[in-house]
């Protein structure tokens, strides 16, 4: 039962080789010829037997190795549920488990059946150096994978720009990272990029910096025009008390007095801040009758 089934294999064709050498130089009688079909027949009934053993061994093995992992898995997805593991985080380290134990499960039915396990395992790790020299590239993205969802530099939800695209991230893939840009484009990056690179996350913190620049023709009332953008800033209710806003004369163009403005406000409403006030400053400078010039030249003709 515990020999090898290359070994039982071996031993029945030498016997079987033996007892026809000896019919062949010695002739045959009815004794020698019943003896050599009694040994073919016997070692091989034992060979077919112990065989059809360690098969039904194996199938058991594997019908309960596959129950078994399959509870595993369960148990380590109710365990992520209540420790409120990242749903990309969790996925992965279910899939790596199911992955790792399925190796092992079918590592131990090869010893079952009599094979040298070792031999296997050599097969396997020079497949592994093969693959892994042809499939770089996407063993490089699988690390990148591993390390954003590790140190999770971004999760999904947040507005990043990476890569030289920038969007909303829908789902982090074990290789690669969907993104959806503002006029709905899906974006697909690879991890190896993204875990290497620069990524700028505009949702990491809380609140976030509006800069504006607005002009005023020269000859205006610089504080006319800061008053009135200081009035449309306290009327936006997006717009944070804390930190203060700021307005200062940033520049003396070549046509226009610059203004710029800082205001602060919770990072989702970015956007919303950004276009009201641009909107809000031009219809009541126009309202106020505070000019916004254009580019223009002044040319003086000296006779």
């Amino acid at each position: 039962m515990n020999d090898s089934l290359a070994t039982t294999v071996a031993d029945t064709l030498s016997e079987a080789a033996q007892a026809a050498n000896v019919l062949a130089t010695e002739g045959l009688s009815k004794s020698q010829y019943d003896e050599a079909l009694q040994i073919l027949v016997r070692e091989g009934t034992e060979m077919a037997i112990n065989f059809a053993v360690k098969i039904v061994i194996a199938i058991l093995v594997f019908t309960i190795g596959k129950w078994v992992i399959g509870k595993i898995n369960k148990g380590i997805a109710k365990l992520l549920e209540k420790k409120d593991v990242e749903p990309s985080l969790a996925s992965f380290v279910k899939s790596l488990t199911k992955v790792v134990l399925m190796f092992i499960l079918i590592i131990a039915i090869i010893g079952i059946l009599g094979l040298e396990t070792s031999s296997f395992v050599a097969l396997f790790a020079s497949a592994g150096v093969a693959i892994g020299m042809a499939l770089s590239g996407t063993l490089q993205n699988f690390a990148g994978g591993v390390m954003i969802l590790i140190f999770k530099p971004f999760k999904i939800g947040d507005f990043i720009e990476a890569q030289g695209q920038t969007g909303v991230v829908k789902e982090i893939q074990i290789f690669n990272t969907i993104i959806s840009t503002a006029d709905n484009k899906t974006i697909i990056v690879p991890n190896g990029g993204l875990s290497t690179g620069i990524t700028t996350n505009y949702s990491k913190q809380p609140m976030r910096r509006v800069d504006f620049t607005f002009g005023i023709a020269y000859g205006e009332s610089y504080d006319n025009a800061k008053n009135v953008i200081m009035d449309l800033i306290n009327a936006n209710p997006k717009i944070l008390k804390d930190p203060a806003p700021f307005i200062g004369l940033v520049n003396l163009g070549d046509s226009s007095v610059d203004l710029t403005v800082r205001v602060w406000c919770e990072s989702a409403d970015y956007w919303d801040v950004y276009f009201n006030m641009n909107e809000k400053v031009y219809k009541t400078f126009t309202e106020k009758g505070i000019n916004i010039p254009f580019p223009q030249m002044d040319v003086h003709i000296t006779k």
